[in-house]
């Protein structure tokens, strides 16, 4: 059997006594898409029955799609606990991002859009900027760049992932200052 159908067998045995509390650990370890999708459709499953599931993975998408609540763990410690919003919310919120087709307008594009805490990578014609008001700052920055005949070849309202929050709680280099 492969690794995928093993990980499937296992869950499959795990619930023959219908638990009231199952620990998966890495449940979708070495699956295709479509296993994982499956797995996911079966942990719902049983929490909509009732089961309560604990849940250990490094797929932060994972968590983020089955986790009522999310402990983020690093060397050993629980460094933030809350539910999948909040611990985006801690980190920033959501942002709007601004690819330009030419990067040599990213200066003007700055000074016109209404937008503060702008961040540029040049490298990839990229704005990105924390905003409160998801809509406004949308519609504003549409605006914006059409009035002043910017071409963005995209604009799109960005929440944080886990992955990035992650990273923001482990960031190591803080340590080090």
């Amino acid at each position: 059997y492969s690794g995928g159908m093993r990980r499937r067998l296992d869950l499959a045995a795990s619930l023959i006594t219908e638990p009231e509390v199952l620990f998966l650990d890495e449940p979708t370890t070495g699956l295709d898409p479509r296993g994982r999708a499956e797995v996911w459709d079966s942990v719902r499953s049983l929490v909509g029955g009732g089961t309560t599931v604990l849940l250990t993975t490094q797929y932060l998408e994972e968590a983020d799609q089955l986790a009522d609540r999310i402990s983020v763990v690093d060397a050993g410690r629980v460094v933030a606990d809350g539910t999948a919003d909040e611990l985006k919310a801690a980190i920033g919120g959501d942002r709007v991002d601004v690819v330009l087709r030419d990067a040599g307008q990213l200066g003007a594009a700055v000074a016109l859009l209404p937008l503060t805490g702008v961040r540029v990578d040049p490298d990839r014609r990229l704005l990105s900027a924390p905003v409160t008001d998801r809509m406004t700052a949308l519609s504003g920055v549409v605006r914006a760049l059409e009035e002043a005949g910017l071409e963005a070849e995209d604009v799109a309202l960005r929440r944080p992932t886990l992955d990035e929050v992650f990273l923001h709680l482990t960031d190591r280099t803080k340590e080090a200052v």
